[in-house]
């Protein structure tokens, strides 16, 4: 690893322009367990265009060189798709008041030195300095406890989510399709929500 990393930030249609570094990064990084996803750069494309198509939408990146290394995303949750936007809608939030969070990810290499809780800051500050909004939110895959492609040494982010402040929403539920690896049919993936007040 490099020390001399830089930092890029993107807004709205901005982040069109890091399209292909982003969509090889979360290929990348979602290949590993809880996600197995099996990305390919179209379906990247067309995914992120959401970002582009979002005038508050925001991005930080962090590259070593020429190579992105780490990013994180978030816009309103009125931009985001009908899946995210549906289980708020059917308990009556107002969603003009909730910021949406990405992805947040990291070459392995790179963890472990504070660039997990930077992206926090980051998407944080930029939802506040609008000043209408007063919660954020993600969501996070639930996969079987006993699945078969779980690492031995595997831990789930909860315990960084929650020294964040976050706070697991059970009764907030997606459910995303996507291809596994070593699969040949998307499947269906039950997706939890987690949300803190802003301060």
């Amino acid at each position: 690893m490099s020390q001399n990393l830089t930092f890029i930030t993107k807004h709205g249609p901005e982040i069109a322009s890091v399209f292909e570094d982003l969509g090889q990064l979360r290929i990348a990084v979602f290949s590993d367990f809880p996600y197995l996803y099996e990305g390919t750069l179209t379906h990247e494309m067309e995914y992120l265009q959401t970002y582009a198509d979002s005038p508050r939408a925001f991005l930080f990146a962090v590259y070593d060189g020429s190579k992105m290394v780490g990013a994180t995303t978030c816009t309103p949750l009125v931009d985001e798709t009908d899946d995210v936007r549906l289980p708020f809608e059917q308990v009556g939030f107002n969603l003009d008041s909730i910021f949406y969070f990405g992805e947040s990810i990291l070459l392995p290499s790179y963890r472990g030195i504070g660039l997990g809780h930077r992206f926090f800051d980051e998407r944080e500050a930029h939802a506040r300095r609008f000043g209408t909004y007063t919660t954020t939110c993600f969501c996070a895959v639930e996969r079987a406890e006993n699945h078969p492609a779980q690492p031995q040494d595997y831990r789930p982010n909860d315990a960084f989510w929650t020294k964040r402040g976050y706070q697991k929403q059970p009764t907030l539920q997606s459910t995303f399709e996507w291809l596994d690896i070593g699969q040949t049919q998307p499947t269906a993936k039950k997706m939890v929500y987690w949300m803190r007040n802003l301060d």
